[in-house]
């Protein structure tokens, strides 16, 4: 079993790089066309909406705007606490420093185990590609170039639950709901976060959503590995 003192459970929200399709540079504008292009599949979707709704998901056309992260502790009474800070900025790469700085000063870094859902196929990569664009080293825990598959310290509730099954995709709002813990989605979701970013500057309930997120990917770990879910009383967010 994983030791809880090294794990780290972490959530990303993103968003396109700008806030337009026009506000692109002209190189940047004819390589999100040729992207469009395969992304349509044969739909009449105009350029703009398609950047809107799209360019987020992809590190290249889009930029994280917050980052949380929640470290689990035992308090005197040996219960168990959960610790949760956003990283949140509109300077992507200030928000990047900060969570390393967050982490070094934290945790032993050669030993941190990351945690997320749907996480090896998006937050992880994600961040590690936006770090190279904003030129910062990655840290050790983020370093995975020539490294066997046991040798990387990573894990993901998602391919945590499929058991070795890859047909599906089960969502984390899914797995709360089978697991009877209380959603993340009771606000805003990701297909939100461009328009509530952008259109009301709502980067403080994005990170809030984004922070749910976290608790909700760390009760569903804890119920994997058939151990207790964290109580209420015990969820300490760090401002």
């Amino acid at each position: 079993m994983t030791n809880l003192k090294n794990l780290v459970f972490l959530d990303i929200e993103t968003v396109s790089g700008q806030p337009n399709f026009e506000s692109l540079e002209p190189g940047m504008q004819a390589l999100w066309e040729k992207k469009s292009n395969f992304l349509r599949r044969d739909e009449e979707i105009p350029l703009d909406k398609l950047y809107f709704d799209r360019a987020a998901i992809y590190s290249e056309f889009g930029k994280i705007i917050c980052i949380s992260v929640g470290i689990l502790h035992y308090d005197k009474e040996e219960q168990l606490n959960i610790r949760i800070k956003s990283i949140k900025s509109d300077n992507e790469s200030e928000l990047l420093n900060e969570f390393v700085t967050l982490l070094h000063e934290k945790m032993d870094e050669n030993n941190i185990q990351l945690c997320g859902h749907n996480a090896k196929e998006f937050d992880f990569p994600y961040i590690c590609r936006r770090m190279i664009i904003n030129g910062i080293a990655l840290p050790p825990y983020l370093q995975i170039a020539g490294k066997k598959p046991w040798e990387i310290k990573h894990l993901d509730t998602m391919e945590m639950w499929k058991f070795g099954d890859y047909k599906s995709y089960t969502s984390l709002a899914l797995l709360t709901e089978v697991f009877e813990i209380p959603s993340p989605k009771d606000d805003i979701d990701g297909s939100d976060v461009n328009r509530v970013y952008y259109h009301e500057e709502g980067l403080e309930r994005i990170a809030e959503y984004c922070n749910r997120d976290v608790l909700a990917t760390a009760q569903v770990y804890l119920k994997i590995q058939g151990l207790e879910l964290i109580t209420e009383d015990h969820v300490i967010f760090v401002n």
